[in-house]
């Protein structure tokens, strides 16, 4: 079978099917599946139902893998194997956490926009995230295409950002929301990064904004007026026109491109299990010229 996408949304996301994604794609696979990426940026598969071993298998015929905030040794996983982030509410005694568990704490930030391991270099290209077990309501993941959102500034600004970079933090976003327990050695494992404001997507060719919850300041700017203005680009770049809002159901699995789209996760009730699975590739093929 081949892969067939329905675009889902006015300006991206597509719905895709054709495929069994317990069979990891050969390179044909591959291929048709970069193409929609760069088409559509995220694609929803709906009914895959993937063992966490399939899962592993896919992503990684897609490239290598990401550990993300797993390099500071600080996140303790219920998975074998270390690639395979576990963004639930569940401890590691199979139980659901409570709301002060350190999880909990770390995993609120997923509910602030941002685009997956943006504080590292090479960051993250695709994070494919499946789930598992739902709530009875809430838990939604929110996505916002930063290509359309780049489209529609006004030229005047588009100009005064054009050169501009930006630093991203992994721990940016913790701090932010009060969880300040990050020691020297986790800082040094993931020193912070800069990338360009504006970028141009390898894939489609068109330019994008780079920002989300990891952006930290613009470099060579007055922290204030960096941060104003980078609130000012989250504030436009994530309108309803921007934006998917998708409803989960066991089975799902949800693929994106992290170059040229935040996202989020929405509130759901914590006393709940809510139980999903992702896996993310690097983006390897990434320009040197773009970090510093």
């Amino acid at each position: 079978m081949s892969l067939r996408v329905r675009q889902i949304h006015p300006l991206f996301v597509g719905e895709a099917s054709g495929l069994d994604l317990r069979q990891p794609p050969d390179a044909a696979g591959v291929r048709a599946l970069d193409a929609a990426m760069d088409r559509y940026a995220v694609l929803v598969f709906r009914a895959q139902s993937l063992e966490p071993g399939e899962q592993m298998a896919f992503a990684k015929a897609l490239g290598p893998l990401d550990l993300g905030l797993r390099k500071t040794g600080k996140f303790p996983t219920r998975y074998a194997y270390d690639e395979m982030i576990d963004i639930s509410n569940v401890a590691l005694d199979g139980r659901v956490a409570a709301r002060d568990h350190a999880k909990i704490l770390s995993n609120m930030a997923n509910q602030l926009w941002h685009s997956d391991s943006s504080f590292q270099q090479p960051a993250a290209k695709y994070s494919m995230l499946a789930a598992a077990v739902l709530p009875s309501w809430g838990g939604e993941t929110e996505f916002a295409d930063m290509r359309a959102a780049y489209d529609a500034l006004p030229e005047r600004l588009k100009a005064a950002i054009e050169d501009l970079r930006t630093e991203h933090d992994a721990f940016h976003s913790r701090i932010l929301l009060g969880n300040t327990g990050y020691g020297e050695e986790q800082r040094k494992a993931l020193p912070p990064v800069q990338w360009p404001l504006v970028r141009t997507h390898a894939g489609s060719g068109r330019r994008h904004l780079f920002i989300g919850a990891h952006a930290t300041r613009i470099v060579g700017w007055t922290l204030p007026e960096g941060r104003v203005l980078l609130a000012d680009l989250l504030e436009h770049a994530t309108q309803r026109e921007f934006v998917y809002r998708h409803e989960w159901r066991v089975g799902d699995l949800v693929m994106w491109d992290n170059r040229c789209t935040l996202h989020r996760g929405r509130r759901f009730d914590m006393s709940e299990r809510r139980e999903l699975r992702r896996t993310t590739t690097l983006d390897v093929g990434a320009a040197l010229e773009h970090a510093a």
